[in-house]
């Protein structure tokens, strides 16, 4: 469970930086500073699996839940987000080493 843990911490930290490379490739080309919202990327990539996840968090949780939680999370940037999300795998799938050391009897 731990390297599947890491594994999509890894992921994770790869859609990171390709976010954050396309920020700042946009920036550079607009001559300002260009943050994609999370929402925005998703939009771009998958609509209907946002709609689908959309629905479904305010029918089957709760629809303040869609209001406050959700939406602000999409209003994130996408970079910080998935940063967030490899931080919080990582922390998961972290193996504590042993007390004594390497060397202990």
């Amino acid at each position: 469970m731990r390297f599947l843990l890491r594994l999509a911490s890894l992921v994770a930290l790869a859609v990171a930086v390709i976010a954050g490379t396309i920020d700042s490739i946009q920036s550079v080309a607009a001559s300002s500073v260009v943050i994609t919202p999370m929402g925005d990327a998703w939009q771009d990539l998958s609509p209907s699996s946002l709609e689908i996840l959309q629905s479904s968090i305010a029918y089957y949780i709760h629809p303040r839940f869609y209001t406050i939680v959700f939406q602000w999370l999409m209003l994130q940037p996408a970079f910080a987000v998935f940063l967030v999300l490899s931080l919080l795998l990582w922390m998961a799938g972290y193996k504590k080493p042993p007390v004594a050391g390497r060397f202990a009897a």
